[in-house]
């Protein structure tokens, strides 16, 4: 059964700076900031949330349903989603906007800075869960605003099990609205950053938004993931990776291993490094879609770092 993937399309101008932005930000000019960054590299990539996570569920065997918006310019999109075999039946075309823009600059050290255009992102909400048909989970991922809200209370609606995953559109919710979302959730997934920021919002601590579902994961970048379930922490290493190419798409890659293992009925640990794998794996080629490992890739990649089979 598929896995539905509410979440953002877009365009991804990714930008390669050689310093490092610590060198460039003055911490006593931040009130009045104005600098340019030279970046001798650009290219643009498919991106957003909703397709990297799909993308990367593709590789692992799963079956994903996006529900998501482009705008006039979305055709690309849609013919890369054909190619791959993705279905289409709940992307919507907003004929009046331009597809979400991302812009994002990266330093030497992997610390990022990202300017972005939702455009036809911001007419999320007219799509409907109830369109999709039956699906196994559904995920909330960076969105449009009423969107996210309406797509999960619309899984939960349906009874489809929800997994919250505010990633970048976490600034747009304030502590009642994030609350909102966790009342809603089966499992919350968030970085570290997101993990300081929902607890400062709510006013909750980890462990009390992890006994409020299934189970909470918060990724750590080199340092692994933690995994809140059942009164316990699994600690997830991180996997090594053959080369630190690009970090854009690694939280997406994650997820889509979390959605994967959730709908085999993997153990959680199973799932931590299952998710962590696919990090690894995105994190050594440049672009969110780039990396094309075989399934049978991955399985021997997890046999080696593990010491068993996922499959």
């Amino acid at each position: 059964m598929s896995s539905l993937i509410c979440g953002s399309l877009a365009f991804d101008s990714i930008m390669q700076f050689e310093g490092k932005f610590s060198e460039s930000l003055l911490p006593e000019q931040l009130h009045k900031v104005n600098v340019s960054f030279l970046v001798p590299s650009m290219r643009r990539e498919f991106g957003g949330c909703a397709g990297n996570i799909a993308y990367n569920l593709k590789l692992l065997g799963g079956e994903p349903l996006i529900m998501a918006t482009v705008g006039q310019d979305g055709a690309p999109y849609l013919e890369r989603f054909k190619a791959l075999d993705i279905s289409t039946q709940c992307v919507r075309v907003i004929d009046t906007s331009f597809t979400a823009q991302c812009f994002i600059t990266t330093d030497a050290d992997n610390n990022q800075i990202t300017a972005f255009h939702p455009g036809a992102m911001t007419f999320s909400h007219e799509n409907k869960v109830a369109d999709a048909g039956p699906v196994k989970f559904s995920i909330v991922a960076p969105d449009g605003r009423d969107g996210m809200l309406q797509h999960a209370e619309q899984s939960v609606a349906l009874n489809i099990p929800l997994i919250f995953d505010p990633g970048q559109g976490l600034p747009m919710f304030g502590g009642d609205d994030l609350k909102h979302f966790i009342e809603l959730a089966s499992y919350v997934a968030v970085n570290d950053y997101e993990a300081e920021l929902l607890t400062t919002r709510t006013g909750l601590t980890l462990e009390q938004i992890a006994q409020q579902v299934s189970a909470l994961i918060v990724t750590r970048g080199e340092q692994g993931a933690d995994i809140f379930t059942e009164g316990q922490k699994i600690e997830i290493p991180c996997v090594p990776a053959d080369a630190i190419a690009d970090p854009t798409g690694c939280g997406d890659a994650f997820r889509a291993g979390m959605l994967f293992g959730l709908t085999k009925g993997m153990d959680w640990a199973t799932i931590g490094r299952l998710s962590s794998l696919m990090g690894s794996i995105k994190i050594a080629t440049q672009g969110p879609q780039n990396h094309a490992p075989s399934l049978a890739e991955i399985e021997e990649r997890f046999h080696k770092n593990f010491g068993y089979r996922f499959a």
